[in-house]
């Protein structure tokens, strides 16, 4: 018997394909600080937890399909109080995390065969989401050079076709950590009027931005093609709360959404009671939790300045950067790292970036780090990666 296309064709994730390497490294004794996935550190926010220990029903029944009406309404209020946007809870739709927003986005706005244009390099599960719903994913190619911003408008235009649906930014950006100013998300914005088409900007990050930048929502733009899509995730480091959210001025492609939303019944309830709690408590939280990301950045830069033929410029936000490492093969250097490698019984995992592009031949001598770790960690894991480029260096 044979199985779908649509499966076998998906691509097994790029970043966990090296854990089988950890795993063998942890168990030989080495410590591995994994700075090759999205996962911080940062304790979630108590309120989360007991919020959920205090829910009390005898029975835990479906929630409706779009989600708890107090969740919507304590986004509506987020969005107001820290935004200064008016939304309404019609425009609003909670998920299953961020990861079913774009899902049912893609299901929304894509018929198989077409296209949506995305910024390289992108959050490696964008990939799965356009396999998935048989949507094609066409690159534009950022650099490390300009810190990953976007330079050339014109390309966007040139890889538009008939096929073409939508534009996807991720803002600020995972995996590069670049935080688009406004005038970019404008011109692209600007293009995606002209021809037709919808923009969809993930925005799980919106609040790590550093350097005393403020930050802000392309909702503030007041476009009906413009398509947020959000998670409790990484804003109260709540990654396996699985709680998500669409937000849009244009309550067609909500209406339509919840067809999907009504086909998986309801998102997690407990999980969305937790959340509701860290809405109401999250500036406290939040403040204190930039802070410490923006101390990390600056601890991971500090260190990297050291390491001779690396390059990277510093990010404006999220918890990531992309760099480029004095190597041809940055997966065999990863291999390396935890395969031949130790330094005092300790090692580094990375993300190789090649798993971040579409385009061939793209990213192969960059990794991402994610520095999700505390301070000290990050010190030593970057001491421990300038020893490994010593060591490995030579033998290449």
């Amino acid at each position: 018997m044979n199985l779908s296309k649509r499966i076998t064709n998906m691509q097994e994730s790029p970043i966990r394909k090296f854990y089988p390497y950890a795993l063998e490294a942890k168990r030989k004794g080495v410590e591995v600080y994994h700075l090759n996935i999205g996962q911080p550190d940062v304790e979630t926010p108590k309120v989360f937890f007991d919020a959920i220990k205090s829910f009390s029903d005898k029975v835990l029944p479906y929630g409706p399909s779009d989600g708890l009406p107090e969740l919507k309404e304590i986004i509506c209020r987020y969005f107001d109080e820290d935004y200064g946007i008016k939304i309404s809870c019609d425009e609003t739709f909670v998920t299953t995390a961020g990861s079913e927003a774009l899902l049912f986005v893609f299901f929304a706005i894509a018929d198989y065969g077409d296209e949506i244009i995305v910024p390289e390099p992108f959050y490696t599960n964008y990939n799965g989401f356009a396999q998935l719903s048989g949507v094609k994913l066409v690159p534009i190619t950022t650099k490390v050079e300009d810190g990953f911003h976007l330079t050339n408008f014109k390309e966007f235009e040139n890889k538009i076709s008939s096929k073409t649906k939508a534009i996807l930014l991720c803002n600020p950006n995972n995996p590069t950590g670049t935080l688009y100013e406004k005038d970019e998300i404008k011109k692209v914005l600007d293009i995606a009027k002209r021809h037709d088409l919808w923009l969809i900007i993930d925005e799980v990050y919106r609040e790590f931005v550093f350097d005393n930048r403020k930050p802000y929502t392309s909702l503030e733009f007041e476009d009906d093609r413009i398509i947020i899509t959000d998670s409790v995730s990484k804003r109260f480091s709540a990654c396996g709360a699985r709680i998500g959210f669409v937000v849009t001025k244009n309550k067609e492609i909500l209406r339509n959404i919840l067809k999907a939303g009504q086909a998986r019944l309801c998102p997690p309830t407990l999980e969305q009671i937790g959340a509701i709690y860290a809405y109401k408590e999250r500036r406290a939280y939040l403040d204190k939790v930039v802070k410490e990301y923006e101390e990390r950045r600056n601890v991971v830069f500090e260190e990297l300045e050291k390491i001779e033929g690396v390059f990277a410029v510093k990010p404006e936000g999220a918890f990531y950067t992309v760099i480029k490492l004095p190597v041809e093969d940055a997966e065999d250097f990863v291999i390396f790292l935890l395969k031949d490698f130790n330094y005092n019984g300790k090692t580094v995992m990375l993300a190789p970036a090649k798993a971040f592009y579409v385009s061939p031949d793209k990213g192969k001598n960059e990794v991402r780090i994610a520095y999700v770790l505390e301070k000290e960690k990050l010190r030593d894991a970057m001491k421990i990666l300038e020893k490994a480029l010593d060591e490995y260096r030579p033998k290449r």
